[in-house]
């Protein structure tokens, strides 16, 4: 399984996309220019070698050939780059990890997008994909120590319930990361203006929180598992 990333080249795009490496996914690091994904992925390979086999570059035409792609632009650029690329994404896993968030003051807020949340935005864009939202909360920083688990729940949404075991299937590989099944997009919308309220409590205590939620025993992707569903193929 090859996992693209649109816009790969910002802090959460290099960080996920070399953590997903680690864990044994082939990871392709996209741009607009192919020789910034080329920089981007020579700096993460210099600081650990190992990953070299398993992570690439491209141009975003490239990323997005892939088998699963994740969009890690800017919220706002979220839905064009979808388009822009939307016959080869066709039928595809599509993931959607931004949050339209604004700092007002010392004050994190989050924005309303077009239809309600970036996520929902990115589906109209591209209506034959299969979207889902994830990896809104992860720490970028903390996704690129490369060996240390991250202590994190990670809340899964779409409306394609075999593609959001695939992605609970990807999540569950990273060391120290539960996925749960948070329903349908539309819950996008509090995932992303969520994030507003753990930037706010960085900086309140000078850290850097993930959330982990109590009460859930034993395997949350088994919550509501479709028969028919396949779950992804081991990476190794």
């Amino acid at each position: 399984m090859r996992i693209g990333f649109l816009g790969g080249t910002g802090p959460a795009g290099r960080a996920l996309s070399a953590r997903l490496a680690s864990v044994g996914f082939d990871a392709v690091i996209g741009s607009r220019s192919k020789y910034r994904a080329m920089e981007a992925r020579d700096s993460i390979v210099e600081k650990w070698p190992d990953l070299a086999p398993r992570l690439t570059f491209a141009d975003n035409a490239g990323a997005a050939d892939c088998d699963i792609v994740i969009i890690a632009t800017p919220w706002d650029g979220a839905a064009t780059i979808a388009q822009e690329h939307k016959v080869a994404l066709e039928g595809k896993i599509v993931v959607s990890m931004a949050n339209a968030l604004v700092r007002v003051g010392h004050e994190f807020q989050p924005l309303v997008p077009p239809r309600g949340s970036v996520a929902a935005h990115v589906q109209a864009a591209v209506p034959k994909c299969r979207v889902v939202a994830a990896f809104h909360h992860l720490p970028a920083t903390e996704l690129g120590h490369i060996g240390e688990p991250i202590d994190s729940d990670v809340l899964i949404c779409g409306d394609d319930p075999a593609a959001v075991i695939t992605i609970s299937e990807i999540v569950s590989k990273i060391p120290g990361c539960r996925p749960l099944d948070a329903g349908e997009l539309s819950n996008a919308t509090a995932i992303e203006a969520f994030t507003a309220v753990l930037l706010q409590l960085n900086v309140r205590y000078k850290t850097r929180v993930a959330p982990k939620l109590t009460g859930i025993k034993g395997d949350p992707r088994a919550a509501k598992s479709p028969s028919s569903s396949k779950p992804v193929s081991s990476p190794t």
